[in-house]
């Protein structure tokens, strides 16, 4: 009897373990999307997207949180085809400028010399289509730590199949630069580093960080008298190169005593470097961009190192205040600021940090068919043990009667 509940119980053990469909627990799709995972066909009356559905679930994410061009409504939803192996999810949409408009895909006309069967023509009009496949965050919060799922595709038509003399408008796009000037932040520099030696410089890919990489950051002050110290008063991140002083637009990283959690501070208003180290997180607002970028600032100001200690907040007494002198050495306050940082979709170390980061325990990883198997070796193994015995007394019981 307790074999058979135990078989049971693994049984549901076996189909309910991270909610992954039975499709793909074994189907060699149950990993981290790709780029690949989508196919595109480009037809001559209706665009095809297929897309891989396990790398999804891998993701914590399922059918119903995918959406074209980060789209929330209905018509914008895929249909998942269960049916064939691997799974795929399905989007389909005809050409025509209404059904590409109602997902908000990307309209470019393209002047380019007439080829193949419009090759009697010097100038044909292309239009190129494009947009993305996303997946839909539900944290609510500025930040977040969950890698985001994104599918580009795109295909190129004669304008013929697609618009009839339409003019299309072009968004532009505006670059700004920080330029810090001043006698005083001249003195500062804001170095990023890899280890927590602070010694090898992080070098930051065009791809991207990953998420929850290790950020060592070093504020230094240089061509100072050994009177003065660095001491930072807050710490914060912003999507533009520019310091804010809105909350609603800045990420911050600590204020005084208030830090946030992934935010370690090793040394401030102690010398005249300041360290302290965050994980690589992506903003929010960023979700249908493959790469996050944003700004980190540092409101810094230089302390006599007599005083550094009373400027401290005193996080003790649990008000987060500064202690009052009636005397304050302490110079004017600036703030410095570190090029752009760029973090990509994808978490750092990922087949660990990859559930982590979807607050999923490492217990996820029970999952994999060889545990099962082994499971179930020990359970018949318990099984044939229990027979065994079973026999054992069954024979030394019917000894007596047969002499």
């Amino acid at each position: 009897m307790w074999l058979v509940i135990l078989v049971c119980q693994l049984g549901l053990i076996l189909r309910t373990e991270a909610q992954i469909p039975e499709q793909c627990i074994t189907s060699e799709t149950n990993r981290a999307p790709e780029n690949s995972d989508i196919t595109v066909v480009c037809g001559t009356e209706f665009m095809d997207l297929n897309i891989l559905l396990c790398p999804m679930y891998h993701a914590r994410y399922n059918e119903s949180l995918m959406f074209l061009n980060n789209q929330n409504q209905k018509g914008c939803l895929g249909t998942a085809d269960w049916g064939v192996t691997p799974p795929v999810l399905r989007f389909r949409f005809p050409l025509n400028e209404s059904a590409m408009e109602s997902c908000s895909n990307s309209f470019k006309i393209i002047n380019e010399v007439g080829s193949g069967q419009f090759s009697d023509f010097s100038n044909v009009q292309y239009v190129n289509i494009s947009g993305a496949v996303t997946s839909l965050d539900p944290t609510s919060g500025m930040i977040t730590y969950k890698p985001q799922v994104l599918y580009k595709f795109s295909c190129l038509y004669p304008m013929q199949y697609i618009l009839n003399n339409s003019q299309l408008g072009v968004s532009g796009v505006n670059l700004v630069i920080n330029d810090n000037n001043g006698s005083f932040i001249s003195t500062l520099s804001m170095q990023l580093y890899q280890d927590e030696d602070y010694e090898d410089i992080l070098f930051i890919p065009q791809t991207g960080l990953k998420l929850k990489t290790k950020i060592y950051v070093a504020v230094k002050a240089t061509n100072l008298t050994e009177r003065f110290n660095v001491l930072l008063d807050r710490c914060f991140a912003t999507t533009s190169p520019y310091p804010t002083i809105n909350n609603d637009q800045a990420y911050d990283l600590f204020v005084g005593c208030v830090r946030d959690p992934q935010t370690k501070v090793d040394i401030n208003g102690a010398s005249q470097v300041a360290h302290f180290s965050f994980e690589a997180f992506r903003f929010v607002e960023h979700k249908n961009q493959t790469i996050s970028t944003f700004y980190l600032h540092c409101t810094t100001r230089l302390c006599e190192v007599s005083s550094c200690s009373s400027l401290m907040p005193d996080c003790e007494s649990g008000n987060g205040k500064r202690r009052r002198r009636e005397v304050q050495e302490v110079s004017g306050n600036a703030t410095v600021s570190s090029p752009a940082i760029f973090v990509g979709k994808q978490s750092a170390d990922e087949p660990q940090t990859f559930s982590a980061s979807h607050d999923v325990t490492s217990e996820s990883n029970y999952s994999s068919p060889v545990v099962a198997v082994i499971v179930c070796i020990v359970v018949l193994a318990i099984l044939l043990v229990a027979m065994a015995v079973y026999f054992a007394l069954h024979i030394r019981r019917k000894k007596p009667i047969i002499q």
